[in-house]
């Protein structure tokens, strides 16, 4: 008798448990989000590997609608004006938050800027300005990722900024000088 009770009580643990369990989870295990409540763009967090430059001024993030096809689509970046620097120290990783449109965004791009002013008409971005890291596409990692913002915060868009990897403007846009 106490066998057949006892197995009739571990029969009813191993239904009521599972249940309870996954009332107490109600959605599930969730990640905490990155971006704030509210929040219209994308959010996620950025990596950063090597020996920033003694040169360096900033790191930007911005997105890009469309692939740059040219140098001066490189002008055509969101959010504009650029946002202010991710902050220092450039060591460990940081989240960003970067603000944009609904949208579909191509390129989500770490520039890193030298110190120095740019020249009339933009030209001497080669020397101020290098790619440091972006969006992967998750199934090919040597593509950029696609990024699309809806009504509210796409979240999770992380990335590795490589100072010891930079690549000037030119990589995409040949000549280099």
């Amino acid at each position: 008798m106490a066998n057949r009770l006892s197995r009739a009580a571990l029969a009813a643990l191993g239904t009521i448990i599972p249940l309870v369990g996954a009332a107490a989870c109600n959605e599930g295990l969730q990640p905490t989000p990155l971006c704030p409540e509210r929040f219209v763009g994308i959010c996620g967090r950025v990596t950063f590997q090597g020996t920033e430059p003694d040169s360096t001024e900033g790191v930007l993030v911005v997105a890009y609608p469309r692939f740059p096809q040219s140098r001066n689509d490189l002008l055509t970046f969101q959010p504009f004006p650029p946002p202010p620097s991710l902050a220092r120290p450039f060591r460990g990783s940081q989240i960003y938050a970067l603000p944009l449109s609904t949208g579909r965004y191509e390129w989500v791009v770490a520039v890193w800027k030298k110190v120095g002013a740019f020249a009339p008409g933009f030209s001497n971005a080669d020397s101020l300005l290098k790619e440091a890291g972006f969006y992967r596409d998750q199934t090919d990692p040597t593509a950029p990722g696609v990024v699309v913002v809806h009504d509210s915060s796409t979240d999770s868009v992380n990335f590795v900024i490589d100072f010891g990897n930079l690549h000037p403007i030119c990589t995409y846009f040949p000549p280099c000088p």
